[in-house]
């Protein structure tokens, strides 16, 4: 699945460019040694409201997680962030999974890296190799390239666009100033990790080099051998009785390179070319026995990622300009999701049998911003005016093999291969803002309004893949949809004290459907149809927040409750006999027909609380707690499965300049027995508590070398992430789907 001559003209074309790099630094340091009175300094590069240069975490509702926070934790996936840091946010669903934010994930959650958003790749009716979803992508990154995590909450697309429904997901990757000390032309960091809950190998270089002219870049290369992530179940063997994982060896690997040129002290400009692998082979043997041949059943599940971005940053040495601050990019994105099995079957139609979905994204796009900073009378206004741009190219298709071709039975009719589910689809999202930060003179308070005006296009085309979905002879090409959505807010400020933020906000959210939402075809006359529908609506939500930020990051705290409502959520049921033949269809063809449609409203509210204190003998204590609950408002009783139930975390720690010890306990609440899962009561996941500690070492005698040892769930309980599993019944055992028992992890690292 790899794409070797790209990668190595990818590779050629940065190392030719590191080397000019370090041409510079090399006659930099010559010029340094021919002339005593020439001395040089690192370029001093600005940023732009912290590290989140798109300014959506420039909200008292955001919380960052710094580059030092996730090495102390020894965070590596976002189940890792949601066990250790930050209890509201969680990665749903495995290989083809989505970020959960406050209750929602998959496309109402934005991720974005280095301003420039992952799509999540509907795999509408697809599942992926071990059930679940053949779709995702959003989780294509390695923890090890980031520099900061800023998590925005809450339901606001008014500067964050389409997609923010429960929240948006923001990565930092490292820049050059991350790596290079003070007083220094060059740096660096190698690190080595190993994790035994899937005995994976991390290897991780990262270099940084600045000259004298402005110029500096950064190479790094991240490379990852691992196996399957371990259940605490200890029966082996094949079916339904397994509890086990499914034995699976992936690599993954992560390339990021960065070129910035300093034009002045108030102006950067940067190149960033970035790719990411994941491949994995999996040992089926949970589908292993009657149907599949015990001998040769396997699967793959894939994930990769290519981008190239410019931008631009613009810090201001003064206010009495037209523009204070901006900054903007133009990228290029490709995201591609495959999902398949391939063996031997046992069972109509016999002989050799696979399939392989792939879904691929293309995406060519600009999202920017510039503010400026004016006074009228005793108001100091800050008004930003940003807006986006994406197009983009939706493509999916089924491949496969099998025996219907040669031995044709009345099962074939459910084994639909060799065809786009969905067509082709060209996109466009279109978005522009505006907003005021007022700030009312001394008095410490601010209002911030702000409008956002989001235009989207969805336009099918036909393709060769998609006129061999027995569908096409009925429907055709679908029309085509577009629609435009106006998103409003405020928020309110006030600072109590220096050290005390109040705040409240009224926000508003918006969703447009996506490619398969609008465009599935999957079936055929004389088995199933799942279709979507080209008349859904948007999707819309508003929300109310109150909280307040308490002291900083050594001594504080935060504490917000929020309320969400949610209108036309678009979701899938069974239609009616009239309702099947007033789209056209004979109800006598099909077992059942379902669609896409929109619901009624979803409500989801909660409270979220966190707080740290570090004393002056070294000790410090920390907690943070997520609480919420969501209603299907057609019933008004039954709880969403995709709300988590109530989650916290209670740590401690005793560090000093040279070495400390940490330790959390998480504790996680049992699934409630109203939780509903399509219309069925959800399985009851029991709740947990589970110890992690964590200890590390900086030897004064190794400048730079740092190491890290961490043991996870010390008591070796057998517990459940019920978002993993929003299920209303299991096949295999309950400990297939457990948590690793007890783990170890070590790193090394060495900066220079």
């Amino acid at each position: 699945m790899r794409m070797g001559s790209s990668r190595t003209i990818l590779l050629a074309s940065c190392t030719a460019l590191m080397s000019a790099a370090f041409a510079n630094v090399a006659l930099a340091q010559e010029a340094a040694t021919d002339g005593a009175t020439t001395v040089l300094a690192p370029v001093s590069v600005t940023t732009v409201d912290g590290r989140d240069n798109s300014g959506v975490a420039d909200t008292p509702l955001s919380t960052e997680v710094t580059e030092q926070e996730l090495d102390q934790n020894m965070v590596q996936s976002v189940d890792d962030l949601s066990r250790m840091l930050v209890p509201g946010v969680a990665m749903t669903g495995g290989d083809g999974g989505s970020i959960n934010i406050r209750g929602l994930q998959g496309p109402r959650v934005l991720t974005t890296i280095d301003g420039v958003p992952i799509p999540f790749l509907d795999p509408g009716a697809r599942s992926g190799s071990e059930g679940g979803s053949a779709g995702g992508g959003v989780d294509s990154f390695d923890f090890n390239s980031f520099a900061t995590i800023d998590i925005v909450r809450g339901a606001d697309s008014s500067r964050a666009g389409g997609g923010a429904m429960g929240g948006a997901f923001l990565i930092n990757t490292l820049n050059p100033e991350d790596l290079i000390e003070p007083g220094k032309m060059y740096g660096g960091r190698v690190r080595a990790l190993y994790n035994s809950a899937d005995e994976s190998i991390t290897g991780d270089a990262a270099f940084a080099v600045q000259s004298k002219s402005g110029t500096s870049a950064l190479f790094q290369g991240i490379y990852t051998n691992g196996h399957e992530t371990e259940t605490n179940g200890d029966v082996g063997g094949i079916g339904s009785a397994r509890t086990e994982a499914n034995p699976a060896n992936y690599d993954e690997d992560n390339f990021l390179f960065k070129l910035q040129q300093q034009i002045d002290d108030a102006t950067r400009l940067g190149l960033t070319i970035e790719r990411y692998d994941f491949d994995k082979d999996i040992n089926l043997m949970t589908a292993k026995g009657a149907t599949y041949d015990p001998n040769d059943w396997n699967g793959i599940e894939d994930k990769h990622r290519d981008r190239v971005s410019l931008d631009y940053t613009y810090n201001a040495f003064s206010t009495d300009g037209w523009v204070d601050a901006a900054w903007a990019t133009v990228y290029w994105q490709r995201n591609q999701r495959v999902s398949g099995t391939d063996g031997n079957r046992l069972t109509s139609p016999k002989g050799s049998y696979g399939r392989v979905s792939k879904i691929t994204q293309e995406d060519y796009g600009f999202t920017g911003w510039a503010s400026n900073t004016f006074f009228t009378g005793g108001l100091e206004h800050t008004v930003t005016i940003g807006g986006s741009f994406d197009y983009a190219t939706f493509n999916q298709y089924n491949s496969g093999h099998d025996s219907c071709d040669v031995t044709y039975s009345y099962a074939c009719n459910f084994y639909h291969n060799n065809q786009a589910d969905t067509p082709e689809v060209n996109s466009y999202d279109l978005g522009l803002y505006i907003q005021d930060e007022i700030v009312f003179g001394d008095s410490g308070f601010a209002l911030t309004p702000g409008i956002r005006l989001d235009a989207y296009s969805r336009d099918p085309q036909d393709t060769a893949g998609y006129e061999n979905n027995p569908m096409y002879a009925a429907y055709g090409l679908p029309q085509s949809q577009d629609g435009v959505h106006v998103s409003p807010k405020i928020l309110a400020t006030y600072d109590l004290t220096d050290d005390i933020e109040l705040f409240g906000q009224f926000s508003t959210s918006f969703r447009a459907p996506t490619a398969p939402e609008l465009y599935l075809a999957y079936g055929a006359p004389g088995s199933y149809l799942s279709i979507g529908n080209p008349d859904l609506d948007p999707e819309s939500g508003w929300g109310f927040e109150l909280g307040s930020n308490f002291g900083d990051t050594e001594n504080g705290a935060r504490v917000a409750a929020f309320y969400n409502r949610y209108y036309d959520f678009i979701d899938t049921r069974n239609l009616t006999d009239a309702e099947i033949t007033a789209i056209g269809l004979d109800p006598a063809d099909y077992m059942f027909v379902s669609q896409n449609v929109n619901i009624a409203n979803v409500q989801i509210a909660g409270i979220e609380l966190s707080g740290q204190r570090t004393f002056d003998n070294d000790f410090s204590v920390r907690g943070s707690l997520a609480f919420a609950r969501g209603w299907n408002m057609d019933d008004g009783d039954s709880f969403l499965a995709s709300v988590a139930p109530l989650k916290a975390i209670l740590g401690g720690g005793y560090n000093k300049e040279t070495w400390g010890v940490n330790a959390n306990w998480v504790l996680s609440a049992a699934v409630s027995d109203k939780t509903d899962v399509g219309g069925s009561q959800a399985y009851q996941w029991p709740g947990y508590g589970i110890v992690d500690m964590t200890a590390w070492w900086e030897p004064e005698q190794l400048n730079g070398f740092r190491v890290q040892a961490g043991v996870f769930n010390i008591f070796d309980q057998t517990y459940y992430e019920a978002l993993d599993n929003q299920v209303s019944s299991i096949s295999q055992p309950e400990e297939y789907y457990s948590q690793p028992g007890r783990s170890f992890r070590i790193s090394l690292t060495q900066r220079f």
